[in-house]
């Protein structure tokens, strides 16, 4: 039965992973990366919709970004849905393509990113314990209940200290690998 919260656990501290590294990538690190589009909605016929679902994107080299449009008509809603996502990138069209130039990142936006990247991380981390302690708490309701031994509670709290400190280091790997990819010039 522990086996059965261990395997639940690991599942939740998998998918935590998984979604703090999604939100790292959608952090820009001044090369071009199709991510940072993620939170850009376009007004299309009436209803807010992701980029990719009204324009095929590419990075035809690594500090600009194209957005063609299915519709040409809809040149004029993307690049008002890019400009409200507040990305710090301004479009340019010729009238059938929407140019994105990444800027070089400032020092100072450099280390804002860097904080922000650790501020991801922390909410990573802070998921993880959770996910830790409700491992816990439910190894030791199944002692009291006499549904499994101490020893099974202890094996119990083992394995779940060893995927807590396994997953913990990976997001801590993966905030330092963020960091290293904004701080390059």
């Amino acid at each position: 039965m522990p086996k059965a919260i261990v395997k639940d656990a690991e599942e939740k501290m998998k998918h935590t992973l998984e979604i703090t590294r999604h939100e790292l990538s959608t952090l820009r690190a001044g090369k071009a990366n199709l991510a940072v589009l993620e939170p850009v909605r376009v007004d299309s016929y009436g209803s807010k919709v992701p980029l990719n679902q009204v324009a095929t994107l590419a990075v035809p080299e690594p500090r600009m970004i194209t957005v063609q449009p299915w519709d040409p008509k809809q040149i004029a809603a993307i690049e008002r849905g890019i400009l409200e996502a507040n990305l710090g990138i301004n479009p340019s069209n010729d009238g059938r393509l929407i140019r994105l130039p990444i800027p070089a990142l400032t020092e100072e936006r450099r280390k804002d990113l860097c904080k922000r990247a650790r501020e991801i991380g922390e909410k990573g981390k802070v998921a993880i314990r959770h996910i830790r302690h409700e491992a816990r708490t439910a190894l030791e309701k199944r002692e009291k209940a006499k549904e499994i031994s101490e020893d099974d509670r202890e094996e119990g709290f083992e394995k779940v200290q060893e995927l807590h400190d396994r997953y913990i280091q990976t997001l801590s790997d993966s905030v330092t690998h963020k960091e290293k990819d904004i701080m390059e010039v």
